[in-house]
């Protein structure tokens, strides 16, 4: 797969990063969350420098992310135990079955 470089801007710089081919809407809708979030990190605390936004920008999505693998972790969890309870509740009826067959 091939890729291409595509314009991110952030608080006013150009970034050149190379992209996918056909991944360009997804990496501009990630940086258009990072761009929110730092222009309300800056609203909030214009005395931070742009190094300082940026690293707190990284750990506040990086806190989502972790909040988003902890749910789908626990999803998957309870997942798995109603497959169990199904193919328990199938089993008991082809049992049941069987013995009404006989």
């Amino acid at each position: 797969m091939s890729s291409s470089a595509i314009d991110i801007i952030l608080l006013g710089r150009t970034y050149s990063v190379a992209c996918p081919a056909g991944q360009e809407a997804a990496l501009r809708s990630v940086a258009h969350k990072l761009e929110q979030q730092l222009v309300s990190l800056k609203n909030r605390a214009s005395h931070l420098s742009r190094e300082d936004l940026v690293m707190m920008a990284a750990l506040n999505i990086g806190h989502e992310l972790s909040e988003e693998k902890q749910k789908n972790q626990e999803y998957m969890q309870q997942m798995d135990q109603r497959i169990r309870l199904m193919q328990r509740t199938l089993e008991q009826a082809l049992v049941e079955r069987s013995r009404k067959d006989v």
